[in-house]
């Protein structure tokens, strides 16, 4: 069982940054996929970016590529996602999510596991 918990969300205008961090509990995080989705409201969950268990690959919507890293610390079983350049349309409860194979780099949600509770983003005009 692995526990995901998001943080870093919050208020910024357009243009500025965030760095959003999703902690995870258990020992085995380090062997597992990572992405985040976005869920503006009224919209469907979106995929945003992944990172396989190493950290070596990863996968961007292309909505935020460019803008967004995402990121691991296994040490500190911590996937970051690094926003830059944010936009009004950035705005949206940002979730991180694992799953068990490690290496899918899925945009599909249905791929993922485990889910933490969201952090909310929101950019101003």
């Amino acid at each position: 069982q692995v526990q995901l918990v998001e943080s870093g969300g919050g208020l910024v205008k357009a243009g500025g940054s965030l760095r959003l961090s999703c902690a995870a509990s258990g020992r085995t995080f380090s062997s597992y996929g990572v992405g985040w989705f976005r869920q503006a409201p009224g919209k469907e969950r979106e995929f945003v970016a992944a990172v396989t268990w190493s950290g070596d690959f990863t996968r961007y919507a292309d909505s935020v590529k460019g803008r967004f890293t995402i990121s691991r610390d296994n040490a500190k079983n911590t996937v970051y996602l690094q926003m830059n350049s944010l936009k009004p349309e950035d705005t949206a409860v940002y979730y991180c999510a694992a799953d068990i194979v490690g290496a899918l780099l899925s945009r599909s949600a249905n791929e993922y596991d485990y889910w933490g509770q969201g952090t909310q983003v929101t950019v101003s005009s």
